[in-house]
């Protein structure tokens, strides 16, 4: 595998990542838990699942109004979010379970969210848990030109405007997958061999893609128009708010843990080197938010834990409440940042106050 020139520093003189490590294997051990999903983890597969395909069958099958029908296809948007979140997200990390099947079933469930699990390894696995936060490398942080979320990106006019629009573009995330992203990742990361594993054959990806995108398009919009006794555009309007729903819920909380006022945006030096380590690079980077609520942990698949999900993705998410004791202790002891938002309400309004701020015209002196 190549890899964008970037290094991390290697000094870490006080060994910060050492010394949580060892911490956090030892609650593991004392605790005789395993680092992978449990029950908790499995109930709530169950019932993301079911939030999400219900209602889809329940549409085909029932005579019900078509306001009814708009109702059930918002709770098959939030139930798509909570699979992403919690089930396909674990299984990618290879951290729902300790057999490597489950991981890779789990992770499978990608597809039926319109994307594509080799992309999303890649974008997520490799460039986003590896390179956060740090321009021209972290996909992430490229929205093309349409929005700025960092001060090293080109600004442009309409810029200033984004802190309006952004909200609108953000529930086209799923929906881009299933048109256009699949296709246009493939062909980059193919080119660049970027693999998270073993790099699968050009006409392997390509096989996968065309099947998984016909499948795909026959249950969620064929199958509908050959049962259902409304207009195709009622069906289309249908599948379009379902996607949106589910990526304005992804986006919104994908964006609250780095693209705030909190996360820094550091670049490599001249060599190419960073100026922390991974590890402390991530608590830099990286935002925790809304920690105590038990709805929006359970929802987010612990994604509002970000700091524990960066420094350790291959712990399952049920995990990090507790372990985020010891991570924001040791943070604090060795005088590093521990950054989090109390509420979901203020890592929203830091995050679209991010965005106003980076709409601005820089300086020349800023750039």
């Amino acid at each position: 595998m190549t890899t964008p020139n970037v290094r991390f520093s290697r000094a870490d003189s006080a060994n910060f990542f050492r010394t949580l490590n060892k911490r956090v294997n030892l609650y593991f051990k004392e605790n005789n838990i395993k680092r992978t999903g449990n029950w908790k983890l499995h109930l709530k597969t169950i019932i993301m699942f079911s939030l999400f395909l219900t209602p889809y069958f329940l549409i085909l099958t029932l005579d019900i109004s078509q306001w009814w029908m708009l109702l059930l296809t918002i709770i098959m948007g939030i139930g798509m979010a909570g699979v992403g979140m919690n089930v396909m997200h674990d299984g990618n990390h290879g951290s729902y379970s300790s057999k490597k099947w489950i991981n890779k079933l789990m992770g499978s469930s990608m597809y039926v969210l319109a994307g594509n699990v080799y992309n999303w390894q890649v974008q997520h696995n490799v460039l986003h848990h590896t390179y956060t936060n740090i321009h021209g490398h972290d996909e992430d942080m490229d929205a093309g030109r349409i929005i700025r979320f960092t001060k090293h990106a080109e600004w442009k006019r309409f810029h200033k405007f984004q802190h309006y629009y952004s909200i609108f573009l953000y529930g086209l995330l799923t929906f881009n997958w299933a048109l256009t992203t699949d296709f246009k990742q493939t062909k980059r990361y193919l080119a660049k061999k970027l693999a998270y594993g073993e790099l699968p054959s050009p006409l392997k990806q390509w096989s996968t893609i065309v099947i998984t995108k016909t499948i795909y398009v026959l249950i969620w919009i064929a199958i509908p128009m050959l049962i259902m006794s409304i207009a195709w555009w009622k069906i289309l309007i249908g599948f379009f708010v379902m996607h949106y729903v589910a990526g304005l819920i992804l986006s919104i909380v994908f964006q609250l843990a780095h693209m705030v006022e909190e996360a820094q945006m550091p670049l490599p030096d001249t060599t190419g080197t960073m100026k922390n380590t991974w590890a402390i690079h991530q608590l830099f980077t990286t935002v925790n938010f809304s920690t105590k609520n038990k709805i929006v942990n359970w929802f987010t698949g612990g994604l509002n834990h970000q700091v524990e999900h960066h420094i350790f993705p291959h712990i399952s998410h049920v995990h990090y409440t507790k372990i985020s004791k010891i991570v924001k202790q040791t943070a604090k002891e060795f005088n590093l940042p521990y950054n989090e938002y109390k509420t979901t309400r203020k890592a929203i309004v830091a995050h679209f106050k991010h965005l106003k701020e980076m709409g601005i015209k820089p300086t020349a002196i800023q750039s």
